[in-house]
């Protein structure tokens, strides 16, 4: 078709150039082949079907996996065209009146690109429709839906090909921001277009920033602060859960947050809604499952946040693309646990033995790239089978604060000859322990361990052994081989390099803990041992002022948190853990007024903008208890009630009265005690300079109950600090 494409795009997009391989892709279909697109987020996938469509005789059909998908794209088309019609969807949310006004225009030849999910495609009703029409070609969108190895595998893309057969053969173009050599294959093999032409763009986005970060106890503090550094700008919160989607953005409301829940169980108008709040900025903040942002057309999100990790580099590359489309920043932040990757293994042991063993593969590549400390540029780019040429890209976290490099010489000479030694049958693990010369029940059973190479890495430190074998596939030694979920091969480098080695380098992991690092509070920095100093000398002098211990003045952890926190207000104060409106009252102004005056004089930047207000959860327990306490209700009866424990009721109890709040718990102590025994406990407390209970268990030497002295422990706090 001899068209000057250039002036159709001027005419039809308003863009005087094509981006990256656009035009050959469309001149391609043009021509009438099946055509293979892989090209990232933002290289401008939709134009090279969108384009063709208009210009073709017939209607394009485009089969996509989301309906949110279908109606942005609608939206746009129709937008820069003279007349309604001339793209449309055809879904199982319209009603029949919708459905025959599309009909009607795609028979009268104003449609030219009709959106289709695959189930609506494989209906017969549609099928004999579509029949009837001249269709110019089939255009399958987020292609990877159709591999088992893809991140979001749907059983129903593989039916695509046989239903193609049936309504009537025209060219075929598949298209992904995201595929392995192995999705690749799969994707062309089962559309029956393994001839097509292929057209591959880099999968580098040099704008993207890329950072893993340990899931910490204080992860909603971090996003909330994280968010507030970026005030206004737009975002997207990826959770794997709905009901965490749900209750992240809640919690994000709560702290004046502009942001909502998008995930598929709500429903369609709801979602809809939340989209074109986003797209029209009238939020800034997504949470979402993986069901949000598949061609979504929003140039300038400025971040995506995975709270959880994903199930799948590809999952991770497609969700972090949606960043930064513009080639403005992109800020990817992952948050990585231990803990979570346990999760996610363990949900896989209910599904059949080779979705089980793709998941893990999967799941381990993933785990990989969070806890390598090498360029997550380079390791992203080799995974998709592309080598970035540079050692540290400056624009992740692993480049801009680079590791000390340790010489493993000997170790990948280890790793090549164990592999070789096992004929490179084994996965990374089995690897491992054979270089190790650790002898299992696996290898026994393989009789390796009476190989004369069992042991030929021994005495090398455990940390190195992943590093090496991530290294040694980054630089060309070693490669995993997909068919069989991660044998580790050695590639026709690495065996040159055995027989002339050259000095080779790693870094070791990082490593994630599950917990904020010693000397910080709720993440909220560290503690400030000046005004801590400064903060205890007050509370002495307030304490001997009001005649009363220091600790009834405020907690030594509550000390803690103000020397962290940096609390200038009674309000702000109100938020340290252990000081309720009334502690506040009561003793905070001169401890609010001696930090104010401090960071004036140092000079301090505060942290105020990570306080969480998180969505009350346990706050209508304890409303209940302090009103049962005020009906007088016998304490074991109000722990049934609650469905808790007596202990756990105490604990509940604790808080209440730390917190500042007053409770009469006279009635039931009464009850229950003899005067002499409440008046020796409550003496103790009166003269201790702790409330600590261990001390006072030691004290009274084990004639009184654990319950007994914490229940006046709970008496002394609420009559002499509340």
């Amino acid at each position: 078709m001899d068209i000057n494409l250039t002036d159709k795009l001027k005419e039809y997009f308003g863009f005087d150039t094509f981006k990256g391989e656009q035009e050959a892709i469309i001149r391609n279909l043009l021509d009438g082949n099946d055509t293979f697109v892989i090209m990232p987020t933002g290289g401008g996938k939709s134009l090279c079907y969108q384009l063709p469509s208009l210009l073709m005789e017939g209607t394009a059909i485009v089969i996509s996996p989301l309906i949110a998908l279908m109606k942005n794209q609608v939206d746009v088309i129709n937008g820069m065209s003279e007349h309604d019609g001339v793209a449309h969807c055809l879904n199982s949310s319209m009603n029949k009146t919708a459905i025959d006004q599309v009909k009607r225009d795609v028979k009268n030849g104003i449609t030219k690109l009709l959106y289709m999910a695959p189930e609506s495609l494989t209906k017969d009703d549609n099928i004999q429709f579509l029949r009837s029409v001249k269709i110019s070609f089939y255009a399958v969108d987020e292609a990877h839906c159709i591999s088992e190895w893809g991140h979001d595998f749907r059983p129903e893309y593989r039916r695509i090909r046989p239903i193609v057969n049936e309504i009537g053969q025209a060219p075929v173009i598949a298209l992904t921001a995201t595929a392995t050599e192995k999705v690749r294959t799969d994707i062309k093999k089962n559309l029956g277009i393994v001839e097509a032409k292929d057209f591959m763009t880099s999968f580098n986005r040099p704008s993207l920033y890329y950072e893993i970060r340990p899931k910490t106890s204080d992860i909603d503090k971090q996003i909330i602060k994280f968010i507030r550094q970026h005030p206004g700008k737009s975002g997207i919160i990826y959770c794997l859960a709905r009901k965490k989607v749900e209750e992240l953005a809640e919690m994000l409301k709560t702290n004046d947050i502009k942001a909502a829940p998008y995930h598929a169980g709500l429903d369609t108008a709801v979602r809809n809604q939340t989209q074109d709040d986003f797209l029209m900025e009238r939020i800034d903040v997504i949470v979402a499952t993986i069901a949000f942002g598949m061609g979504i057309d929003k140039p300038d999100v400025r971040f995506v946040i995975h709270y959880d990790i994903p199930k799948s580099l590809e999952g991770y590359y497609q969700e972090t693309g949606r960043a930064g489309r513009d080639g403005g920043e992109g800020l990817c932040i992952a948050f990585y646990s231990q803990k979570d990757l346990q999760k996610l293994e363990k949900f896989m042991d209910s599904k059949q033995v080779t979705e089980q063993e793709i998941g893990r593969h999967l799941l381990q590549e993933t785990a990989a790239f969070a806890e390598s400390s090498i360029c997550r540029r380079k390791m992203l780019l080799k995974y998709f089978g592309e080598d970035y040429p540079h050692d540290n890209c400056g624009n992740c976290d692993n480049c801009k604060h680079p590791k000390k490099k340790i010489e493993a010489t000997k170790g990948l000479e280890a790793i090549l000859t164990a592999i070789i030694a096992v004929k490179e049958g084994f996965r990374s693990n089995y690897v491992i322990d054979f270089a190790r010369g650790r002898s299992t029940d696996d290898i026994e059973s393989h009789k390796h361990n009476n190989h004369e190479d069992f042991g030929c890495g021994e005495g090398l430190s455990d940390k190195l052994w992943n590093p090496i074998i991530r290294q040694g596939i980054v630089e060309g030694f070693i490669k995993k081989d997909i068919e069989s979920y991660g044998n580790l091969k050695i590639t026709a480098a690495g065996k040159r390099w055995l027989k002339d080695p050259k000095t080779f380098y790693v870094t070791e992991d990082n490593t994630y803990n599950d917990e904020a690092p010693e000397g910080q509070a709720s993440g909220a920095g560290a503690l400030d041992p000046t005004l801590f100093a400064m903060l205890k000398d007050l509370r002495k002098k307030e304490a001997a002022r009001k005649k009363v211990q220091p600790y009834v003045v405020f907690m030594e952890a509550s000390l803690e948190q103000m020397a962290t926190m940096y609390p200038i207000t009674l309000q702000e104060l109100q938020n340290v853990q252990g000081v309720g409106q009334g502690k506040a009252k009561r003793y905070g102004q001169p401890f609010v007024d001696l930090i104010k005056k401090y960071c004036e004089e140092n000079d301090v930047i505060r942290p105020e903008d990570i306080r969480v207000r998180s969505v009350a959860k346990n706050s209508m327990r304890k409303i209940k208890i302090v009103q049962c306490i005020d009906k007088k209700m016998p304490l074991d009866d109000l722990a049934k009630s609650l469905g808790i424990k007596f202990d756990e009721l105490l604990d509940e109890l604790e808080a209440i009265v730390y917190s500042g709040t007053r409770i009469d718990i006279d009635y039931y102590i009464e009850d229950i005690m003899d005067d002499d025994v409440i008046d020796d406990i409550f003496d103790y407390f009166s003269e201790a300079e702790t409330d600590a209970l261990k001390e006072a268990y030691e004290e009274f030497g084990g004639d009184y109950s654990d319950e007994e002295v914490r229940l006046i422990r709970i008496k002394f706090i609420s009559d002499m600090a509340n």
